[in-house]
């Protein structure tokens, strides 16, 4: 026997059908922020620093998903926290001032560099609006 509790206007069989279709994905969710954002120890046993620790982690949480989402798309909206940092933030690489330019010299391959312009392309695209 269960019972849930919401502010949902639906009938109840529609209620029940969609809580059963988003059922997992809170789990999915819980587990991106114990395992890969560090929200599963808090730093702290006071109660203002851990609430402070617990902010910024549902912060980090939702900036990865709108980065993985808007910039990325295609293929990295389903991975995880240590796809996103063996592929992308990890990879050896050198900014480079020349001639007044900023140099990116990347030691991946061609594919991260093509995801790399994508996504700044694309943070340029939206930063500007659809007017820019």
């Amino acid at each position: 026997m269960f019972a849930t509790v919401t502010n949902r206007k639906d009938p109840g069989d529609q209620i029940i059908w969609w809580l059963r279709e988003r059922c997992g994905k809170s789990e999915e969710v819980h587990s991106v922020m114990k395992s890969d954002l560090a929200g599963g120890q808090l730093p702290s046993g006071l109660f203002g620093a851990n609430a402070a620790w617990w902010a910024l982690m549902i912060l980090a949480l939702n900036l990865n998903a709108a980065m993985k989402g808007l910039v990325l798309g295609g293929g990295w909206a389903t991975k995880r926290m240590k796809a996103l940092r063996l592929h992308l933030i990890g990879l050896p690489g050198r900014v480079v001032s020349h001639a007044r330019k900023l140099i990116i010299r990347l030691g991946a391959g061609v594919k991260a560099l093509r995801t790399f312009i994508t996504a700044r392309e694309t943070i340029r695209a939206l930063a500007c609006g659809p007017a820019g």
